[in-house]
């Protein structure tokens, strides 16, 4: 099972560190990481995505609750949130594929980032699904290099 976490935590070092070796005593897998100063520049937001049976998932979420620098977290799995995730994808280009890459690009809203003699690069924002539909797409034409942030997540509505 998928899960995501959201926690507000003290922005001081260590603290992914923590988190990070909270999880590996688990039998919890952490997909996505992605941390940021929120809009108090000494608070940050950390989301996790996470897979694993549900008991290790609840019990890493408790021990999360005890480290100090936790503010307060929620799971975000049993609410209503959007999420959002980038990536960039640096593809291979020929003369014989340009147009069709336009094509793809165009129907997915990715943006050219960048353009070399043999490649181009491209980024993207979107839930999982529009990123995993891209990358798709494209793995025909030869992906070269990509790189994703991680999943970024918010509740939904006046909470």
């Amino acid at each position: 099972m998928k899960r995501t976490l959201s926690a507000l935590a003290k922005n001081k070092p260590g603290v992914l560190a923590d988190i990070a070796t909270e999880f590996s005593k688990s039998e919890a897998n952490i997909l996505s990481l992605a941390a940021g100063e929120t809009e108090q520049a000494e608070i940050s937001r950390i989301v996790i995505r996470l897979e694993g049976n549900d008991a290790a998932i609840d019990d890493a979420e408790q021990t999360l609750k005890n480290l100090d620098a936790i503010i307060q977290i929620d799971d975000l799995s049993r609410k209503d949130f959007v999420d959002r995730e980038l990536v960039m994808i640096k593809i291979a280009m020929s003369p014989g594929n340009t147009g069709q890459l336009m094509q793809i690009f165009e129907v997915f809203r990715a943006n050219v980032v960048g353009m070399g003699q043999e490649t181009i690069t491209v980024e993207l924002s979107g839930d999982q699904e529009r990123i995993e539909g891209l990358i798709q797409m494209l793995v025909p034409y030869g992906i070269k290099s990509l790189c994703r942030s991680g999943m970024i997540a918010l509740k939904r509505g006046d909470e």
